[in-house]
């Protein structure tokens, strides 16, 4: 029986991502895997999955912002990072202090970003971001509104070394006709815009625009890198949607709790704030040590969510609270405190996926495991 580390925690399987790398790149062909990292890792540990990265090779990161960025030079992580996003201006100095790549989200933010440069008598390295269809940030570059001077614009900056372009699918994941061809249009614009830079005599540098979908649905395009986030993690953002190709990817987190508590109610007695679950017949309720603020979504409350106890399926029972929440343990012998039981991972012959939260939260996995609050430890799995 696998013993207790804390009230609960997670257990990360660092040494699936190498076999997760290796499915990657068996889609991807060349192209190479900038790890996304931002979020904490999706909740996994950014620092611990960077690392096991860096093993398999992976020499690009990619973050969300200049903390997370910070926090993986922090830790001794000296390769190329990227900012995916926005960094205010007051933080603009770590940029060149520590070697970190900002991502361009207008030409606006560029020319300010360049000021500042000029004034440290610095260069700082930048990516291209180019919104071909995601409208969130970046120089829009599609058929109602083609900026290409604006582009160039920022490639000609005096004190921003430009050494990258990106741009991101919003519907890689959907694999029906109007969602096909407009990924199929962005990755033709995206290509344009690559062209007219060369015809320009100018260099694009580094190459991207692959997300995990885009991974997972349309194979090597041929681009210098890719960003898978998830997938390394061995998860999609939905089990029930299909794609294109057959991965054999590994899950690389498990979530438990210890029960604290066994005691048996009888018919009539409720469970819980709400009182939206009452016993029907003698009932063996359990509770356990985690809850919503540890990232178990009060949202699956009373959607008959199971976890494993001794290996067996055992449902949710009552509403969900900040640090704990109930099971119905009537199937199960000998639960006693201290018991670990499993939220998400295998547990003897049985298996509870973080798909199953996610479904019954009506989210996708991506938000599910980036809600793993940090009072969770995350620890490397007892092999």
């Amino acid at each position: 029986m696998l013993e207790a580390y804390s009230r609960c925690w997670a257990e990360i399987d660092i040494k699936a991502i190498a076999h997760n790398v290796q499915e990657i790149q068996k889609l991807v062909g060349e192209t190479k895997i900038m790890g996304i990292v931002k979020a904490n890792a999706y909740g996994h540990g950014d620092v611990q999955c960077a690392k096991a990265l860096k093993e398999c090779g992976v020499d690009f990161f990619g973050v969300s912002s200049i903390d997370e960025a910070l926090n993986l030079r922090n830790a001794g992580i000296d390769d190329n990072v990227l900012i995916l996003g926005y960094t205010p201006e007051e933080h603009f100095h770590y940029l060149h202090e520590q070697n970190i790549i900002q991502s361009l989200v207008s030409l606006d933010y560029a020319k300010t970003l360049n000021e500042y440069a000029m004034t440290q008598n610095v260069q700082i390295r930048a990516h291209c971001k180019v919104d071909t269809g995601m409208c969130r940030t970046g120089i829009i570059y599609r058929d109602q509104s083609k900026n290409m001077d604006s582009i160039l614009e920022e490639y000609q900056l005096s004190n921003i070394h430009v050494e990258g372009i990106f741009s991101h699918f919003p519907v890689s994941d959907e694999l029906d006709k109007d969602s096909k061809e407009f990924t199929l249009h962005q990755i033709e614009l995206f290509k344009e815009v690559l062209q007219q830079l060369e015809q320009h005599g100018i260099n694009p540098g580094i190459r991207h625009i692959q997300n995990s979908y885009g991974i997972l649905n349309y194979g090597d395009l041929g681009f210098d890198y890719c960003r898978p986030g998830l997938l390394y993690m061995g998860v999609t953002s939905d089990d029930s949607v299909e794609i294109e190709s057959n991965p054999d990817f590994i899950p690389i987190l498990s979530l438990y709790a210890n029960v604290s508590l066994v005691k048996w109610i009888e018919p009539g007695q409720s469970v819980s704030y709400g009182r939206h679950f009452i016993a029907q017949k003698p009932t063996k309720v359990a509770t356990m040590s985690i809850g919503y603020a540890d990232g178990l979504p009060r949202l699956v409350s009373n959607k008959n969510l199971e976890v494993l106890v001794h290996g067996i399926r055992c449902p949710l029972i009552g509403n969900i609270c900040m640090d704990q929440c109930m099971i119905d343990v009537t199937a199960v012998d000998d639960v006693k405190q201290g018991d670990v039981v499993c939220i998400v991972g295998q547990q003897g012959k049985e298996k509870v996926t973080i798909d199953e939260i996610s479904r019954k939260a009506q989210t996708i996995n991506n938000e599910t495991l980036s809600c793993i609050t940090s009072r969770v430890p995350r620890m490397e799995k007892r092999q």
